[in-house]
């Protein structure tokens, strides 16, 4: 064993400092790191509001759930804000994004679509919230978990940051026997997730290839006609766009990218942003 290490250090010194991190947690202390989705056999998206999975990782979670893994949304606010028609009730709005989100929730082939239910623009950062979010993934044990990148440069929506947040604090504690929040997470058993997986993210590091995927992507985002449908041909510009630059990134038509993280990496760990 100190011989084996030996020779990889001698091996990493012969690299630069990015390569060498990168190495070691590729090739030696997560081997399956590139396979990280197609190994995983559950996964769960949390998103900030419904539309935010499938801008970020529909037409990944679409070939997910087409290869036959189970993949469950968890949606954190009602999307109650997001208009700019001032006739359009609030109440009225959240229902009709409901309706709207288990639609293309369908249409990528999700398991289940979960509901938080916190108010659009007031996603609390607290313990209460931090808990629905243990909950969830113990109750589902996925193995990977997509959230929203919490560390986004420039990002100003609060709910894309307390999202992303919790949902990496939840899933550093999840796996954690005696983590308990007032006796609410009692019967529940603990879960360790492999890989967290950030979408809206400036720092890629993993790339998922959806060029077989892109139209089901699309089509899964014409189902949130209340967000996209009047500037349908822009934001289709766009998001096709985005998708071409992360392709190229790797070779292929389109891709989804990801700053993907082993879990046990996100804590206290000084190189993480260059893995």
């Amino acid at each position: 064993m100190v011989h084996e290490l030996v020779k990889y250090i001698e091996e990493f010194l012969k690299l630069s400092e990015e390569e060498a991190v990168r190495t070691l947690v590729k090739k030696v202390m997560y081997p399956d790191f590139d396979l990280a989705f197609e190994k995983a056999r559950r996964i769960l998206c949390i998103a900030p509001h419904p539309d935010d999975c499938e801008v970020g990782a529909g037409g990944t979670i679409a070939s997910l759930s087409k290869m036959g893994k189970e993949v469950f949304l968890a949606i954190a606010t009602d999307g109650s804000l997001g208009t700019s028609d001032p006739n359009l009730a609030p109440q009225q709005l959240a229902y009709i994004r409901m309706m709207e989100q288990e639609e293309a929730g369908r249409i990528i082939g999700v398991k289940k679509v979960i509901w938080f239910g916190y108010k659009d623009g007031y996603m609390p950062y607290d313990r209460e919230a931090r808990s629905k979010f243990v909950e969830v993934i113990r109750a589902l044990k996925p193995d990977v978990v997509l959230a929203p990148d919490p560390w986004l440069s420039y990002e100003a929506h609060p709910d894309h940051r307390n999202t992303g947040l919790l949902s990496a604090e939840a899933i550093m504690v999840t796996g954690l026997p005696h983590y308990v929040e007032e006796g609410s997470l009692i019967g529940l058993e603990p879960w360790h997730v492999r890989y967290v997986a950030f979408y809206y993210t400036s720092k890629p590091n993993y790339y998922y290839n959806i060029t077989d995927t892109i139209d089901v992507k699309m089509r899964a985002l014409k189902a949130h006609k209340s967000q996209f449908e009047a500037n349908w041909n822009e934001f289709e510009t766009l998001i096709k766009f985005i998708a071409t630059l992360y392709g190229k990134r790797v070779g292929v038509g389109y891709a989804e990218a990801f700053k993907l993280l082993p879990t046990q990496l996100i804590h206290a760990i000084p190189f993480a942003e260059i893995i």
